[in-house]
């Protein structure tokens, strides 16, 4: 029996946090070590092992797997979408590299498993808008876009190849009243909440009408663990899964948090993250998540709204 020992890198982004977190209450937190460059976040502070990493730097980070004796790692550092547009080399070269030196130490360590995650940000214009399918048209317009693609590649490929039990699953926005986001395209659905607590009101980047998958951040984090579980017999896809919850636009979510604070006022001023949003799907059909592994979300806009108002720092109970 393989005595687990986990690495998570980026631990102090927006899922790293809480999944550094839960892997900790799985693992036992001695078991799993937090990384990045930045500081330790708040929330992790004095519930684990944390360390200084740069992941660009592979032999310091080969050092650290040799010494710690790490089975798994996650690798969650990215220039997210909207970031990345402001400086598309360093997006390209940090996204890529860094996925590069983990599967090469991954490769000659045999690690047990990798987990590294992809976005829907792979889709493009002439992806389907509607229940975008796991195989179809995929032609990114951002360089975050193009490096999760050719991610995906890599992935499957040191798996072909190697024999690497790498799992990977395209998020789509990400919403939780822990941890900040990330400089995404969907981060809207996160600030809209703080807005409404503090100002009653918000100015949305994006049109009132415009449509992308979301998930609720406790289904994300359950659903990557339900990932890296489940039998490798089970995993038929080796490049990322499509992986789905809901599907709203900036009118629906104002429109129900206005239930719960009436004088909320939504304003719209899109800027540049529209031509991304709009080269994204609508919605995602994530079936194979749900036959190869039994992926299922449990919550909806509702659920989720009457959660983040009630746990934001400035919340109300609802």
């Amino acid at each position: 029996m393989i005595k687990d020992k986990i690495l998570v890198i980026g631990a102090s982004g927006q899922i790293g946090v809480e999944l550094t977190l839960a892997l900790r209450k799985l693992y036992g937190n001695a078991n799993v070590v937090a990384s990045d460059l930045r500081e330790e976040n708040d929330l992790l502070k004095g519930s684990g092992p944390y360390v200084s990493l740069d992941v660009m730097n592979k032999e310091m980070l080969h050092v650290q797997v040799i010494r710690q004796n790490f089975t798994q790692i996650y690798l969650l550092a990215a220039i997210l979408s909207a970031t990345g547009e402001k400086n598309p080399n360093l997006a390209w070269s940090l996204n890529m590299q860094s996925l590069l030196n983990v599967l090469d130490i991954a490769r000659e360590e045999k690690l047990y498993k990798v987990y590294w995650p992809s976005s829907i940000a792979v889709f493009g214009p002439t992806s389907p808008k509607e229940n975008c399918p796991q195989q179809t048209i995929i032609e990114p317009t951002t360089v975050y876009g193009i490096s999760k693609y050719a991610g995906e590649f890599w992935c499957n490929y040191f798996h072909q190849r190697f024999g690497v039990d790498v799992r990977s699953m395209r998020y789509p926005g990400l919403i939780s009243y822990k941890s900040s986001p990330g400089g995404g395209t969907t981060d809207y659905a996160v600030e809209i909440f703080h807005e409404a607590l503090e100002e009653k009101k918000y100015t949305c980047f994006l049109k009132p009408e415009t449509y992308l998958p979301m998930m609720y951040m406790p289904d994300a984090i359950r659903g990557t663990i339900e990932l890296m579980e489940a039998p490798a017999d089970k995993i038929s896809i080796r490049t990322s899964y499509n992986f789905s919850a809901m599907s709203f636009s900036p009118a629906d979510i104002g429109n129900e948090i206005k239930k719960y604070i009436p004088e909320f006022s939504l304003m719209h001023n899109p800027d540049y993250r529209q031509a991304i949003a709009d080269s994204w799907p609508k919605s995602i059909d994530d079936s194979i998540a749900q036959n190869d592994w039994g992926w299922k979300p449990e919550y909806d806009l509702q659920r989720m709204t009457k959660d983040m108002l009630n746990n934001l720092p400035a919340g109300r109970q609802v």
